[in-house]
């Protein structure tokens, strides 16, 4: 067989051959830039001119000539996007245009970007930037590029979507791509040439390490005599020609010496760069070439950068360098000392230009000074171009970014002529991991190949020896690592590092040498046969992977270079047959060759092995063989199985073996297994073609094929099977005769490796027994090891094969006899001498405790058995470091040419996987550790299922008590799809939620036209449904606050009525009704707050404000407009500000949002203008307005309309609360003339505009304490109203908006005002508060503040009526929550007759609420605590005043008006402090006065005035529903229904506001937001809800309308809503929510049923999702509610997952109906009674579902009926029940492995093995202990299924051993035994008992043992369970004992 590989080794076949055309040329002739050109051809040059006016292209036109828009070059490399698919990229540069296009074998290549740019491309190149990120944890992010280099700029294109223009300022020749960035290597100018040689030469090397970097010199570091020497590259004679990205090196040119040189590229050091920039102290420096002098003193000074977007001062400096005559390069950063931050600022944002400064182009190009003594320039010229006062500034020059460092210079004696510049330069790498630099030399025909290695301790590369291979062409061939060459001769030849491996045999194309050998035969009908070889289809794209390598130093000795002639110089057939002439654009396997034709072919060279078995075998033996050996195996089987026509997929492994064997030095014709391994051998190449094309109709031969083969064998053997009338195939007879012919040769090349080489494959076979998916090849390789085990003598592994196959391996009789010189010859490992390691066994040991050694591992190779052993370490044996510091106790790793003793450990400490956080089970460490192992689900169902077992007990444990913390990957793996779905950031909204879950919640009436546009239509109705299912409460808060429908004006007809006044009496009452049509805006923000994400390409419908009327009965329209009565003006223009408010409001903070959109919303019609600045304002709020440009909310500012102007500074602020932000100070500052300089021009600002930028500054400056800014309000509180009248009115709200903003600037701080002792601010409040002198201004504003006013008279005093509510309300937020009782004390209510009547009574409800706020912990929900509010006086009289008259000197009105009021302050301070909390105490309080105060309303005695208690009635219920806020509560609703029908009397516009804002504020954002209590919020509220409203609808005096809206940035989203992951709807599930501790209650655990609102959550310990319907889950907020707060953010959604049987509660609501309830216990009969059907109800998995149909319904032909459905049956049910569904496989095996057994027809024991495992895991006492005292129950086997197999299985191999006896004794003797089925038992009996083998059981002596308690002590030394002992005795006791013991049996 021999002669036949060597004939075959010449030649191999490429495959798959395609015609080439680069896809982009074919794009490029549709390209309509290509059609203009030729079109403008046509065109005389007049009409051109004239046609579009470019008057530059008529020149241009005339010089492109055709050839030269034919010049086109183009590039492929491998696709980089996803990993999945490969594909190649093709980048094509014509004309102007590039083309990237993506494309792969088996898929059309298509366009992905094409661009066209102004002037020819010269150059395109991909490009990496890395973009460095400011977070020191954070990756650099890599930005993949494409540059397109034009002659005066290079255009980068991002694949994520940015845009650069970087401007060239010299002339380039070539760029070149780099780890780092750009280089750029600048182009020769001859005029360069004539500087005088004191002028230095200038950088020819740059480097651009991002489009906006500047361009920055290159230095070079080389050998120097004495010290490297560093400079920057300025020699013209060196060219780059090849970088590579890594290892980062680059490959250079010197065009005078001739010699190529390798460097490696880095980023520069600190050190570096100041000794480059060291300058030479004196003149005489400059002519020695070493100086590294003042290079860059001069002319590299800094090129400033514009960092604007599209900048419109592109870059002229390159056009005009005539401008600036003097001083050209030294334009120097002076003017912009931000420049460089900006520039790091804006390669995070906005893609841009970057510019060079004006003077850019010079500097680069030419150099005029001389350097002065220091080094510096001095500005010479007194025209400079710096401002002529600046002191002289030292000039800042760039620094270099970039180094190279030389690592190899070719020797110069190789060759001195001229023009042996590389053509082409590339690495490349061998079979064996080692990798060359290859060059080719085209002129000399030579590819030089330079061998590089990276050294230990530094990262260096270390060039080793040359070698050189004669070619004309070459490429790498990455993915066989390899290269094809193309010889001078003209033949391809595939090359693997620099060892030749064969021929290339291109079908088509005619190889010269081949046809030269063949003389005989004409040409011509050879070509005719060709056809491509069979196969060629087999070839995938996947590679071996070539890892784990130890690579020592292989020299290789130097080719001599061929130079052949070409025989084609005499050959007649010149013309007939294309030659190839170059090699080009290699990609993974795949190499174009360009013919002499012209035409271009696209071949793949085919693979090393496409058998994963082969491949895995291949990296075995590579990992252990020496170098040079392991090239040689590699090529030889290379060759052997490449060749033209060789085997197919199937037959591939058959070849392997045989191949192997042949180079063991075996003869596989004279063994008759390997003789029978039958694979297709063509006998010589030139048959080859023919034989390609498979042969249609079957022939005897394919018959004589079946039957030898492997399967048939199996099949023959099992006699039940066997076909009728064929003889079995056996070996034939005669083999045993002539067995001791059988030899090895012992001069094969691997025969001294054999022992090695078994023993690394026999660690792959156990590692493949350990992959279900592999397991078949471990059946074949098994066959391979038997024959080297017995050949080399080793029992202990002949016993293993043969227990794991027993009957395969009978059959191999054969042994080759190896004699005692051949043996010595071999090297023997030191670890053949252990024990057989079979890693089952290892497992089964740890599962029953015992010791055990070390288990051996091929680093890389055998993964699998690393994973599992360690796995088991941890788990099964306990020792929780197994997995990072006593690794090496469990695995031993094999390392090459190893020879050491075996116990040493070789585990280096970093290849543990280190665990992740230390967690407190061993479960949470062993699940964590797997998936950082890369562990996952789908891995776990190739183990087999008795190994697996372990393993999913450890991820159920994991799946009931998760972390909520967990990755994604591990919640993947422990099963649990709603934690996987938490991990993953999804809004309900993202995926807008099916309606129609509830079709109770659609409108009764409404019809569609109506639902559009009332503005509510986008709540999210599923959750809502949830929470409010019993009832329409919904729907009923959408009809009150409707405001687009007409209202009904119902007002009966009276007979003495006139026509016209019952006309005008409808439209009074309809005047009156608008008046609360109107307030309904502000509480229908509130109701929809966050619920709606716009689209971006349509305008947020904003639903109209109707302020019409229908009067019944015939629905006549009622109109205000008509002119009967008189309304007043401007009614509707804040309504109107509110509604566009309330449109805005609804679009949640997440959405996407841009200012193109914003701009996008603005109306045409000027009377929508006020709803767009309501719109404006609401943006603000939910923080979309920080996006709109700058100049847009300029460009809204400057035309003047007022509420846009309010809306818009109030927006703004809001968006930028607390942050400061000076830019937004600016814009506020011009509205506020108290902030302006005093000499500055009064600008006039309407008053509103006023008040909105002061509560702006407070919004910004919120919390910060900012000392000026709180000076300049604490003045403005006591503003006077000016000599002019120009402050007289509305004074009220801007006192009162100067207070709230100076709160909000010292929120909270209390007296801790840093810096602010000076200013007195409490003092100072408390004057405005109760009055008194005014005081002096100090100041700037002083001036303002001095003459009195002409018409208001005020004197010296303080006006309080002005300046008390701003103060008393700064003084509260000052001294929030601080509970400072002396501040509080000035706020108590007075309690004297005589002081009260000096303060208004609606002050007294500011001072209470303001002192409560200030005492915050004293806030007690209960009725006393409220009245405890009132002072002493008011109490007594108004209690007595029935019984007693009253004196004449107490004002009984004034008494109770200042109790209502100081009652409702009360009530307001309870409503602050349990806002959000739907504290039930504080809501019976609350709701006792509400009531109280409605039953004052109607009764007719009333002493208050119905104007006060309707204020009061309105501040209770706001308190109410702040401790209500989003609940939706009955009652409240109640209040606020009753309250909304009453429009008569003193109702008005404000208290209709204040009604529908508590409505808004009780349903808050559809019931998913609620008030938060913190500073920030109550800030909010506090200018919100301030206790004064307007009267009607144009009224802003005593607070401005806009402020209502700020409850906002109270509002939090604190609703959690359970969705069940299955069907992704949300769905009701129980919560334990558990409070802290506080000074109030103890800590409490709650039961809630969700979607429920939760708590603050700073009072929260945890929450946890109950069992039983949902899997358990646990919110830890000890840790930190970050996690919790996302999740509420993301619209709460907490994905939840149904267990098994359970019914949701909307189906279910008490747990009746779910099929678990019936029966508790699992012995009752409805266990055996399970119906198939009702598996649906258990659970939704498609596979269980289908298992149950198709195998737990009996069907008619079933042989076992009634049983096998029963179990199945039953272990679906149990596997559903336990929640373990993915146990069923692992039921279903064991039953089949003791089937099996029963039947007693296994031919391997592998299913035993794993019965076995299993069994000895339920039976582990170390892990039963642990699993009980976690959990208290079993393992994942419970119920009697496991006892039941276990005793069938022993029951079956009992009843066997007691007939067959005979058969175990022949064993233990070591006699052969010939009956199949026996051979068959007996291995099943001896791996089910553990019973040790044989060759054990000898040298330990138990035959020799007397009695049954020596063989007990001497077995369990073996490690023979007491079970498999009392089986065994009887044989082993029998020669001393009589029979008697065989009644044990």
């Amino acid at each position: 067989m021999s002669h036949v590989y060597e004939e075959r080794a010449k030649m191999i076949a490429a495959g798959e051959l395609q015609s080439f055309v680069p896809f982009g040329r074919e794009h490029c002739r549709n390209h309509p830039n290509a059609v203009n050109l030729q079109l403008r051809q046509l065109q005389p040059a007049s009409e051109l001119w004239s046609s579009d006016g470019a008057a530059g292209l008529v020149g241009s036109l005339q010089e492109v000539t055709l050839q030269e828009r034919q010049k086109e070059h183009w590039q492929l490399r491998k696709g980089t996007a996803h990993a999945e698919v490969e594909y190649e990229e093709e980048l094509y540069v014509a004309g102007n245009m590039v083309i990237w296009s993506r494309g792969s074998k088996n898929q059309a290549s298509y366009v992905y970007k094409a661009f066209t740019v102004d002037s020819p491309v010269q150059q395109a190149l991909w490009c990496h930037f890395t973009v460095p990120q400011s977070k020191k944890d954070a990756k650099d992010v890599v930005e993949q590029t494409v540059c397109i280099v034009q002659s005066t700029c290079v255009n980068v294109h991002s694949m994520s979507g940015k845009d650069f223009i970087s401007p060239l300022p010299f002339q380039v020749s070539t760029l070149w791509s780099t780890k780092f960035g750009l280089l750029l290597e600048r182009k020769n100018i001859p005029s360069d040439g004539h500087m005088s040689p004191s002028r230095e030469p200038l950088p020819t090397m740059f480097s651009m390490l991002h489009p906006l970097d500047e361009i920055a010199p290159v230095v070079c570091k080389s050998a120097g005599l004495f010290e490297p020497r560093l400079q920057y590259v300025s020699d013209r004679a060196m060219r780059v020609v090849f970088t590579c990205l890594e290892p980062s090196i680059m490959m250079t040119y010197d065009t005078q010496q001739c010699t190529h040189t390798v460097w490696a590229l880095r980023r520069v050091s600190p050190e570096e760069q100041t000794t480059v920039l060291k300058c030479p102290e004196q003149p005489g420096a400059v002519h020695t070439p070493v100086a590294a002098h003042s290079l860059l003193g001069s002319h590299l000074r800094n090129v400033t950068r514009l960092d604007l977007p599209a900048s419109p001062l592109h870059c002229h400096a390159l056009h005009n360098q005539s401008r600036i005559p003097t001083s050209p390069g030294l334009h120097s950063r002076v003017h912009s000392p931000s420049i460089s931050n900006m520039a790091a600022l804006s390669r995070a944002h906005s893609p841009g230009i970057a510019a060079p400064s004006f003077s850019g182009a010079q500097r680069f190009n030419m150099s005029f000074h001389t350097p002065s003594p220091r080094g510096h320039s001095i500005l010479a010229s007194p025209n400079s171009t710096l401002n002529e006062t600046a002191p002289m500034p030292e000039m800042e020059p760039i620094l270099p970014d970039l180094c190279i460092e030389q690592l190899w210079t070719e020797t110069s004696a190789t060759s001195r002529e001229k023009g042996c510049q590389a053509s082409k330069v590339f690495i490349t790498s061998d079979l064996c991991e080692n990798r060359y630099l290859c060059f080719l030399v085209e002129s000399h025909q030579q590819l030089r190949c330079i061998k590089f290695l990276e050294s230990n301790e530094t990262s260096q590369l270390i060039f080793a020896s040359g070698t050189v291979i004669g070619a004309k062409d070459a490429v790498p061939l990455e993915g066989i690592h390899g290269m094809l060459v193309l010889e001078a001769s003209g033949s391809l030849v595939l090359y693997t590092g620099v060892t030749r491996v064969s021929k290339v045999f291109v079908p088509g194309l005619l190889s010269p040498t081949f046809s030269v050998q063949n003389h005989k035969s004409p040409l011509n009908t050879l070509l005719e046969n060709v056809s491509t070889p069979a196969r060629a289809t087999v070839q995938h794209i996947s590679r071996l992977d070539e890892v784990g390598m130890p690579s020592p130093v292989l020299e290789v000795r130097s080719l001599m270079q061929h130079h052949e002639s070409s025989w084609l110089e005499d050959s007649p057939f010149q013309q007939a047959v294309p030659l190839v002439q170059t090699l080009r654009d290699a990609v993974g396997n795949r190499v174009t060759l360009e013919l002499s034709t012209g035409s271009m072919l696209r071949i793949t060279i085919p693979e090393v092995a496409t058998s994963e078995l082969v491949r895995r075998c291949l990296r075995a033996i590579r990992f252990i063989l020496p170098k040079d050996t392991a090239m040689k195996v590699l090529v030889k089987w290379y060759n052997s199985y490449n060749a033209p026509g060789g085997p197919s997929m199937h037959l591939e492994w058959n070849l392997f073996v045989t191949c192997l064997m042949t180079m063991m030095g075996y003869n596989t014709e004279r063994l008759t297994w390997t003789h029978n391994l039958h694979f297709e051998v063509p006998l010589s190449p030139v048959i080859a073609p023919k034989k390609a094309r498979p042969a249609e109709t079957g022939s005897d031969e394919d018959w004589g094929y079946l039957r030898c083969s492997d399967y048939h064998w199996q099949v023959s053997m099992r006699p039940a099977v066997a076909v009728q009338g064929l003889e079995v195939v056996s070996p034939p007879a005669g083999v045993e005769k002539h067995e001791s012919a059988l030899g090895l040769d012992s001069s094969a090349l691997l025969f001294p490796h054999i022992p090695v080489l078994f023993y690394v494959l026999h660690l792959l076979y156990e590692d493949l027994k350990l992959d279900e998916l592999q397991r078949s090849g471990a059946r074949g390789l098994v066959g391979l090891l038997q024959q080297l085990a017995k050949d080399l003598q080793l029992d202990e592994y002949i016993d293993l094969y043969w227990r794991d196959y027993p009957s395969f391996i009978k059959t191999f009789k054969e042994a080759c006899v190896i004699d005692q010189d051949q043996m010595e010859l071999m090297t023997w490992p030191v670890f053949l001498n252990g024990e057989a390691p079979c890693v089952f066994g290892w497992l089964s040991r740890c599962l029953r405790g015992q010791n055990v050694p070390p288990f051996p591992y091929l680093p890389d190779i055998c993964e699998r058995t690393k994973l599992l052993v360690l796995s088991y370490a941890m788990y099964v044996v306990g020792d929780e470091d197994a997995i990072s510091t006593n690794v090496s106790k469990y695995l031993s790793k094999l390392s090459a040419g190893q020879k050491k003793n075996f116990s040493e450990s070789f585990l280096s400490r970093q290849n543990c996987v280190k665990a992740g956080p230390s967690s407190s089970c061993l479960a949470e460490k062993l699940v964590l550790w797997l998936t950082s192992a890369g562990f996952t689900l789908k891995d776990l169902e190739t183990v087999p299922f008795g190994v697996a077992l372990p393993i999913r007990d450890a991820i159920y444990q994991c799946r009931e008590h998760p972390s909520s913390d967990w990755s994604e990957d591990v919640c993947a793996l422990i099963g649990r799809q709603d934690l996987t779905k938490q991990a993953h950031k999804v809004t309900l909204a993202n995926r807008k939620s099916t309606v129609g879950l509830n079709v109770m919640l659609e409108p009764p009436i409404t019809t569609e036209a109506d639902e559009e546009e009332d503005g509510m239509t986008d709540l999210d109705t599923d959750v809502m449904g949830l929470i409010w299912s019993q009832d329409l409460r919904v729907q009923e808060v959408r009809r009150l606050l409707q405001s687009s429908r007409p209202v009904r004006v119902n007002v009966t007809h009276l007979p003495e009525v006139s026509d016209h006044e019952y006309i005008e009496e409808k439209e009074n009452k309809l005047l009156q009704l608008c008046q609360r049509t109107m307030a309904l805006p502000v509480g229908r923000g509130l109701f929809t707050l966050f619920s709606y994400h716009p689209v971006p390409t349509e305008p947020l419908p904003v639903p109209k404000l109707n302020l019409t009327g229908r009067a019944p009965p015939r629905n006549t329209m009622v109109d205000l407009n008509s002119g009967n009565i008189d309304v007043p003006p401007n009614m509707t223009s804040w309504p109107s500000f509110h509604n566009g408010v309330a449109a805005g409001l609804k679009i949640a903070p997440a959405s996407q949002v841009e200012s193109a959109w914003i701009a996008y919303n603005k109306p045409k019609s000027a009377d929508l203008a006020n709803e767009y600045a309501g719109f404006l304002m609401a943006l603000g709020l939910n923080g979309h307005l920080t996006k709109l440009a700058t100049l847009n909310i300029h460009d809204y500012l400057t035309k003047g309309h007022e509420m846009t102007s309010i809306g818009l500074l109030l927006g703004v602020s809001a968006a930028k609360l607390g942050t400061m932000d000076m830019s937004i100070t600016r814009l506020l500052s011009i509205h506020i003339p108290a902030l302006l300089p005093p000499t500055s021009t009064e600008l006039d600002v309407p008053h509103s505009v006023q008040v909105a930028a002061v509560v702006g500054i407070g919004l910004v400056y919120q919390g910060t304490g900012h000392r000026h800014n709180a000076e300049v309000l604490l003045a403005e509180i006591g503003r006077p109203p000016g000599p002019e009248m120009e402050y007289c009115t509305d004074r009220e709200s801007y006192s009162l908006a100067a207070g709230l903003a100076l709160g909000m600037v010292c929120l909270g701080h209390g007296s801790n005002l840093i810096g602010m002792t000076d200013l007195n601010v409490p003092e100072q409040l408390y004057q405005y508060m109760v009055g008194g002198h005014r005081r002096t201004h100090a100041g700037i504003n002083r001036e303002k503040h001095k003459s009195p006013s002409y018409q208001i008279k005020e004197g010296d005093t303080i006006n309080v009526d002005v300046t008390c509510p701003g103060a008393t309300l700064a003084l509260a937020m000052i001294y929030l929550k601080t509970n400072n009782r002396s501040i509080a004390d000035w706020l108590k209510a007075p309690d004297t007759m005589f002081l009260l009547d000096f303060i208004k009574p609606e002050f007294l409800l500011l001072r209470t609420l303001a002192r409560c706020l200030i005492m915050w912990d004293e806030i007690f929900p209960s009725t006393e605590w409220v009245k405890s509010n009132v002072p002493q006086i008011i109490q007594e009289n108004i209690r007595n005043q029935e019984q007693t008259a009253v004196s004449e000197d107490l004002n009984l009105e004034t008494l109770v008006q200042a109790h209502d009021y100081i009652i409702a302050g009360g009530c307001l301070a309870v409503g602050f402090r349990f806002a959000g909390s739907a504290n039930s105490d504080a809501f019976e309080c609350l709701y006792t006065f509400a009531r109280n105060f409605m039953q004052c309303l109607t009764t007719s005695t009333v002493t208050t005035g119905p104007y006060n208690l309707q204020t009061c009635l309105s501040m209770v219920l706001l308190a109410i529903s702040m401790v209500m806020s989003g609940s939706g509560d009955l009652k409240v609703l109640q209040l606020c229904r009753y309250l909304h029908k009453r429009t008569f009397g003193e109702m008005n516009y404000g208290f209709h506001m204040a009604h529908h804002m508590a409505l808004g504020l009780l349903f808050l954002g559809g019931g998913r937001y609620t008030l938060s209590t913190s500073n920030t919020a109550i800030a909010a509220l506090l200018c919100a809800l301030y206790p004064h409203f307007p009267a009607h609808s144009t009224d802003n005096r005593y607070h401005l309308q806009a402020l209502r809206h700020l409850a906002v940035l109270a509002a939090e989203p604190r609703l959690l809503v359970p969705v069940d992951v299955d069907t992704i709807k949300p769905c009701y599930a129980l919560l334990d929510v558990t409070y802290k501790e506080t000074q109030w209650y103890d800590e409490t655990t709650v039961e809630l049923m969700a979607p429920t609102m939760l708590p603050e959550l700073h009072l929260l310990k945890q929450i946890k999702v109950k069992g039983p319907r949902y899997w358990e889950l646990n919110i830890d907020l000890s840790k930190g509610t970050q996690h919790l707060q996302s999740i509420l953010s993301r619209d709460g959604v907490l994905y939840v997952k149904l267990r098994a049987g359970q019914l949701p509660y909307k189906d279910d609501p008490h747990g009746w109906k779910s099929l678990l309830a019936p029966n508790l216990n699992n012995r009752s009969p409805e266990a055996h009674t399970f119906k198939p059907e009702a598996i649906s109800t258990f659970t939704s998995d498609a596979a269980l579902v289908s298992f149950a149909e198709y195998f737990c319904r009996a069907s008619e032909n079933m042989k076992h009926k009634p049983e096998t459905v029963a179990l199945l049956s039953a272990i679906l049910y149990e596997c559903v029940t336990q929640e373990n569904p993915e146990m069923l496989p692992t039921h279903i095996s064991i039953d089949q492995a003791v089937r099996t057994l029963e039947r007693a027809d296994l031919f391997e024991t592998f299913s035993i093995w794993q019965m076995k495992l299993v069994l000895e895991v339920c039976e582990s006492r170390v892990l039963q202990q642990r699993i009980r005292d976690a959990h208290g129950r079993g393992l994942l086997i419970t119920s009697e299924f496991l006892p039941v197999m276990k005793s069938a299985a022993d029951r079956a191999l009992d009843c066997w051993i007691c007939e067959n006896s005979q058969v175990l004794q022949a064993y233990l003797r070591g006699e052969p035994i010939n009956n199949e089925s026996d051979v068959n038992m007996l291995a099943c009996f001896l791996v089910y008992h553990s019973i040790p083998s044989l060759r054990n059981i000898v040298t330990s002596d138990l035959e020799g043992c007397s009695c049954f308690p020596e063989l007990l002590l001497k077995s369990s030394q073996l490690g023979v369970p007491v079970r498999a002992l009392l089986r065994l005795s009887p044989l082993l006791l029998q020669n001393h004992v009589s029979g008697v013991q065989t009644d044990l049996f």
